[in-house]
């Protein structure tokens, strides 16, 4: 079993940062990444990185002003967030997974490459 615990959300105005943290429990797992989620829209993959060779994702929407890393001694996964916009305001989901079978992110990660979820943590960016 693997838990989730995220933290480090909040509201900033635009062109402000955020870092978001997310600490996993267990090692039942090969990938980590942040999903969001905005209110009346699909949950979207932002980020994503393997643990074991480092291969990154980033949305289109996010390349070049978020990152996505690891420690893997302490099991956890960040998010640093700059230049954020309006449209980034949305909740913001870690999760926990296998991913692709080649440890690659050939296509964008899907909801079904990730077993576990954490609670999620809300990140508002005002105009």
């Amino acid at each position: 079993q693997v838990q989730l615990v995220e933290s480090g959300g909040g509201s900033v105005q635009a062109g402000g940062s955020l870092r978001l943290s997310c600490a996993a429990s267990g090692t039942s797992w090969n990938c980590m990444g942040w999903f969001r989620q905005a209110p009346g829209k699909e949950r979207e993959g932002v980020a994503a990185v393997y643990r074991g060779n480092g291969n990154t994702y980033y949305a289109d929407s996010v390349k070049g002003r978020f990152t996505i890393s690891q420690d893997s001694a302490k099991n956890t996964v960040y998010l640093q967030m700059n230049s954020l916009k309006p449209e980034d305001t949305a909740m913001y989901y870690c999760a926990a997974g296998w991913g692709l079978y080649d440890g690659t992110w050939y296509r964008a990660p899907a909801l079904t490459d990730f077993g576990y979820w954490g609670q999620g943590t809300q990140v508002t960016v005002s105009s």
